[in-house]
This record gives structure tokens, C-alpha cells and sequence, in this order.
């Protein structure tokens, strides 16, 4: 598999089209396409960046594997991971990021959200206001079968809660974690960067006001079964 082949499949997993990638990059949407058919190379900073963004070394982004990685890119989901993708992205729709009702607390202190349809739970809880930490999770039939923790700090007055429910609103499909690889908004972007898959992924996310970052916070999990 050549680089231009690997970039357009790890753009392809972070849900990120051309144009965002480009935006990502500080480069424009030509650049990327002229990359991803071979008729340009990414510059070393572009090549850095694309290493960090997608979580992978550069002799494995650049070297060429004939057609067969050594080591697979990414194992295909299995069919079953659907309906739970699909649960979890319509749970965090309807809860914290659609401003949802919160259920009593589990523990002292703590904020929680539930949503529930068919055999499958959803339950958000997080501690704390400005600075937070927290646990999502979910229960097929009553069998935790993933969960997800996170942490993060509202770094800036200028940070906007519901500027950050609407980018949340946006999860993806492939890896519904937490919001879209990239999100704007009047003066406000939002950027999420994740590596891994369903079963098992870390991340961060970060809010920028013009050029100001206001908020951050990083997040891992994964099924459990």
C-alpha cells in the first residue's frame, strides 16, 4: 500500500473529508487531492502532522507494503457492533448534548443522563463544573458492554457550553466517541482527534475561540466484550 493509498484510508476512518483534512493542516483541499493521487507529496511538517493526527509513525505512513501491511491497518468490525454504534450515537443526541433532563445523581455531587430503548442503557456521569471528570457507558440486556472515561477544563470565559453540545450533536458513525473530527461555528471551531477503533480508542478534543483555545479534554475506552 503506497502513502497516497493510506492517506486517503486513515482520512476515510477519522471521518474527515479533504477539506477538513486541509483545514486541519493549515493546506487546501487541492493540496490534499493532489496527495492522495500521487502527484504531490506533503511537505516534513505536513508529513509530522499527518503522523500525530492519524497516530501512526512516519515509516509506516510513508514506507510502502507492496500491497500487504505487516501489520493490518485496522480489523474489520464485526456485525455486531452495529447496533451498538447506532444506540450510542441516538443516546448522546438525547442526553447531555441535546440539553437533556438529568436523572438523580449516583453519586454525591455527580451529573447523570439515561437513556434507554430496547435491551440497551445508556448512562452518562460526570463529576465537577469548569474543571470535570466522567464515565459513559452502556449495558446490553443488563451486560456492560462498553464504556468510555474523559476528563477535561474550560480553560477561557469566551468558552460557549452550548457551542460544545452542538459539535456534540455531530458523532460520528465509524467512531462515535464524541464529536466530528472538526466542527465551526461563528468565532468557534471545534477539532476532535481519535485513534483506535470501537473496541478500543483514545482521543482529545479542543475548543478554539478565533484563534484562542478555550477548552480541552481527553477521553479512552472501548467494548468490553
Amino acid at each position: 500500500m503506497e502513502f497516497r493509498e493510506k492517506l486517503q484510508y486513515f482520512r476515510r476512518r477519522k471521518n474527515l473529508s479533504q477539506e477538513a483534512l486541509g483545514e486541519l493542516l493549515g493546506v487546501s483541499r487541492q493540496a490534499v487531492a493532489k496527495w492522495e493521487t500521487g502527484a504531490a507529496l506533503p511537505d516534513v511538517s505536513n508529513l509530522v502532522a499527518l503522523s500525530e493526527l492519524f497516530s501512526v509513525t512516519l515509516d509506516r505512513l510513508l514506507k510502502d507494503d507492496g500491497g500487504e501491511c505487516r501489520t493490518p491497518l485496522a480489523a474489520s468490525a464485526p456485525g455486531t457492533e452495529e447496533p451498538l454504534k447506532t444506540f450510542l450515537r441516538e443516546a448522546k443526541r438525547n442526553t447531555y448534548a441535546a440539553g437533556g433532563a438529568q436523572t438523580a445523581p449516583s453519586r454525591p455531587g455527580s451529573h447523570d443522563f439515561l437513556y434507554e430503548k430496547g435491551g440497551y442503557t445508556y448512562i452518562d456521569t460526570y463529576l465537577g463544573g469548569e474543571r470535570f471528570a466522567g464515565e459513559e457507558a452502556m449495558w446490553e440486556n443488563g451486560v456492560p458492554v462498553w464504556a468510555m472515561n474523559y476528563a477535561g477544563r474550560v480553560l477561557d470565559e469566551r468558552f460557549s457550553g452550548r457551542f460544545l453540545c452542538e459539535a456534540l450533536l455531530n458523532v460520528p458513525e465509524a467512531l462515535p466517541c464524541r464529536g466530528p473530527a472538526l466542527y465551526k461555528s461563528g468565532e468557534y471551531t471545534y477539532t476532535c482527534r481519535a485513534s483506535g477503533d470501537f473496541r478500543w480508542y483514545e482521543g482529545h478534543e479542543e475548543i478554539f475561540c478565533l484563534d484562542f483555545k478555550v477548552y480541552e479534554c481527553r477521553f479512552h475506552g472501548g467494548k468490553l466484550a
